[in-house]
């Protein structure tokens, strides 16, 4: 890899003290300031420990690039996809009247993520995709383009260690000391969700993963449309309420009813999948879950927005914020399958995490916007 990419998070990777399995030729950057639970109904108030929901890309060019021990899953035998007779979840976009809203909070969960102040904020009319991008719809992109996504190019990507198969497991010969169950896998990417012997053909209608920033751009883009921003995706989960951690209200489970795919159990020891999943579900799965129909804009996977990273913010009001100038990580919300309370508490509409732009895991996705309907969507529309 050359010193451009490894440089991108060298300052991150000095905070951290790997543990190394049999070889010390790889190392992974993690920035861990995921939250730490204190005494019973006490709030999360940033305390620094690591959940790995910011591991950053960062790979080392003398791993060895041999995949001879593990099976791979290929495309060989799997049914070719009728686009006729399957749905395109990115061409349901919902329209999002403009106006006012509260972004952030006064009494923020989580310090050091920057959710304070809450301050006043306008933004434009546009539209989002009720759903997160699927596998079905990221596989037309790369079939129509023959795109290849940054995982692939580096090699590896993130995975949760608990899906990970005993085969896979043995060739890992390194881990994060301060995330030891979030592993960098050699062959995982948007096709292999948890290393070469696993593929997609079982799950087209979940979230493509393993998708960084710059993939999402590239994707958003080939459909004339943009990713979020940060106000933008906050103003859609608030759904017009004010006064809410989650888009339906403060309960976590209104009614004793599951409303998103989040990690039950005690993390990462143990899932006891009340929701109906271990990890990613399906982008339609779940109630709607505020009045613009958004399926799982909290839970089931990380969604990158459009905006740089910063912390500080300005409690005047501001409208079409756009985040900092430039920055070295994106804004990422809506928290994944792997958030916890006691541990990663971001499946809130004002919480916020970060990531480079070059970073992928297995938690990690998106879904698009737009300032206007596009012209295809829009013939869609006529026809109707």
């Amino acid at each position: 890899m050359d010193s451009k990419s490894m440089s991108r998070v060298f300052l991150l990777s000095l905070l951290l003290v790997l543990l190394t399995v049999n070889f010390a030729s790889f190392e992974e950057s993690l920035d861990g300031s995921c939250g730490n639970k204190k005494d019973g109904a006490e709030r999360l108030k940033g305390s620094d420990t690591s959940c790995g929901c910011k591991s950053n890309r960062k790979t080392n060019k003398e791993i060895d690039d041999d995949h001879s021990d593990v099976t791979v899953v290929t495309d060989e035998g799997q049914d070719e996809l009728n686009d006729e007779l399957q749905p395109s979840y990115t061409d349901n976009m919902v329209y999002i009247q403009g106006g006012q809203f509260t972004m952030g909070l006064n009494d923020p969960i989580l310090i050091a993520d920057g959710e304070y102040p809450a301050r006043g904020v306008t933004v434009s009319s546009f539209y989002m995709d009720m759903h997160e991008v699927s596998n079905q719809d990221f596989e037309r992109f790369v079939n129509a383009t023959s795109y290849k996504t940054e995982a692939e190019s580096f090699g590896d990507s993130f995975v949760l260690q608990s899906l990970l198969s005993e085969q896979t497991l043995k060739s890992i010969t390194q881990a994060v000391a301060a995330a030891p169950w979030w592993l960098p896998v050699k062959g995982a990417s948007w096709k292999h969700p948890e290393g070469l012997d696993t593929h997609i053909k079982d799950r087209m209608d979940h979230p493509v993963v393993h998708v960084s920033w710059n993939d999402a751009v590239k994707y958003c883009n080939w459909l004339n449309k943009r990713l979020p921003t940060e106000a933008e995706w906050e103003y859609t989960c608030q759904g017009g309420r004010k006064n809410r951690l989650y888009p339906w209200g403060n309960k976590e489970m209104p009614k004793g009813k599951h409303y998103m795919n989040i990690w039950q159990g005690k993390f990462p020891a143990e899932n006891s999948k009340e929701d109906g999943y271990i990890s990613t579900a399906p982008v339609t799965e779940f109630p709607a879950q505020n009045k613009y129909g958004m399926k799982n804009i909290v839970g089931n996977v990380w969604e990158w927005t459009a905006d740089w990273w910063q912390v500080n913010h300005s409690s005047a009001k501001s409208k079409n914020p756009t985040g900092a100038i430039s920055g070295k990580d994106k804004v990422k919300k809506g928290g994944s399958y792997m958030c916890h309370k006691d541990t990663c508490y971001r499946y809130r509409c004002a919480a916020r995490s970060q990531n480079t732009p070059d970073s992928s895991a297995g938690n990690l996705g998106f879904r698009c916007a737009s300032s206007e309907l596009p012209k295809y969507l829009q013939r869609n529309n006529d026809e109707l």
